[in-house]
């Protein structure tokens, strides 16, 4: 049914809670492709008393930083998955997370995506977004969101 599964990361050890979850279906599965990204979105603050805008070199200093911050990370990741006998592909693209899961799901023939979900809930919620929230109503693939370890049901 599975045959490439795409997981995305944020380079946090709670969104590494899905890796045993790929894992298993990668194993259960017979997926063949596994693919494990981490998304660089851009922030730029707004400058405030005392504090200049950050210059178009410093923003591409900065990107290139996280973009090989990134790199050093999934391959760690992938050797992890490579030492439970699964061979992983990864990537690290640019932009908001959510689109640009979506569109890298679709374009590269994805049949799942993968992902820990934070649990953020009402004001924290609201004020920091949910990428799982809006990939589930975006995306065109299956989207398996593992719980957080510390997730407490609410009655």
């Amino acid at each position: 049914m599975y045959k490439k599964i795409l997981v995305p990361l944020d380079g946090s050890s709670l969104a590494e809670t899905a890796i045993p979850h790929v894992e298993a279906i990668a194993s259960g599965c017979h997926v063949t492709d596994v693919v494990v990204i981490q998304v660089i979105e851009r922030r730029v603050s707004i400058p405030s008393k005392g504090r200049s805008m950050p210059t178009e070199k410093d923003l591409q200093n900065i990107e290139e930083e996280m973009r090989k911050e990134a790199w050093e990370y999934l391959n760690l990741v992938q050797k992890r998955l490579k030492d439970s006998g699964i061979t992983a592909q990864t990537d690290v693209l640019v932009g908001k997370a959510a689109e640009t899961i979506g569109e890298y799901a679709e374009k590269n023939n994805v049949d799942l995506i993968v992902m820990t979900t934070h649990g953020f809930s009402g004001i924290t919620r609201w004020a920091m977004g949910s990428t799982a929230d809006r990939l589930v109503h975006t995306a065109c693939v299956p989207v398996l969101l593992v719980r957080p370890p510390q997730c407490v049901p609410h009655k």
